[in-house]
């Protein structure tokens, strides 16, 4: 926390701004915004528990949550920091907010809910490797890896994924032909697959205990990308402090 207010203060003192309530001041205004994006408590709730209005939590949150992803940008890996000599397990994930009619291409099928699609990359080990942007989670995953560019310069051979990346060149499960049953090699194959993949699925249950990803977003649609970006940044910080 001491760490993270040195930054939220120097960039403050470079812009010349006030980026937090004088009434909350620097360390309570971080502690604010944080609590929000870790546990996405209500505002009202927060109010309370620091003896202060609801607009002044907003004011918290809306003006510390963009200047926390930039100062911790730094720590954000972007597709040119991966290794082309590593192998690396993908998978797709959807941070779900409210269902807005305006935006129909919220809604994913393959989850029945509305959201943002991201996709997560970590290494055979277990090490989140590298977080995509948010598209919208109407999107298949194929669809989000090749917009993240993240393919480009790597070897898609090197990397595992479930059955929603067949025809990337990924390494993946065998899909059940129409035709006939899964041959007894097929599934042990898929079997050996899975048992690789198990790690990004720990790996994003990880990145989503910051709750403000795991259940509904409830701040404006506009806001929900940066929101997200931030907490990318946040998480990538955390594991280079642990």
């Amino acid at each position: 926390m001491t760490a993270v207010c040195s930054l939220v203060q120097q960039a403050a003192v470079d812009d010349g701004k006030h980026y937090w309530p004088p009434i909350l001041g620097l360390f309570r205004s971080v502690t604010v915004a944080l609590t929000y994006m870790r546990r996405n408590r209500v505002q009202d709730e927060l109010a309370e528990t620091f003896g202060v209005s609801q607009s002044t939590i907003s004011r918290a949150v809306t003006w510390l949550t963009p200047l926390l992803g930039s100062v911790l940008g730094d720590y954000v890996p972007t597709p040119e920091d991966l290794d082309d000599q590593t192998q690396y397990v993908v998978d797709g994930t959807l941070l779900p907010c409210w269902s807005w009619a305006s935006h129909p291409g919220l809604y994913s099928g393959k989850h029945k809910t509305t959201g943002m699609n991201v996709q997560v990359a970590c290494t055979l080990s277990g090490q989140l490797a590298w977080i995509s942007d948010a598209i919208e989670g109407s999107r298949h995953d194929t669809h989000c890896l090749k917009e993240s560019d993240v393919l480009i310069t790597l070897d898609p051979t090197e990397w595992i994924g479930d059955k929603g990346y067949v025809g990337n060149d990924m390494l993946t499960p065998i899909k059940k032909p129409e035709c006939r049953d899964l041959l007894d090699w097929e599934k042990e194959f898929n079997r050996q697959i899975n048992k690789i993949r198990y790690v990004i699925e720990q790996v994003i249950a990880h990145f989503k205990n910051w709750r403000i990803l795991h259940t509904d977003y409830r701040r404006p649609l506009k806001t929900f990308t940066q929101t997200i970006s931030t907490v990318v940044a946040l998480h990538f910080y955390q594991l280079s402090a642990e």
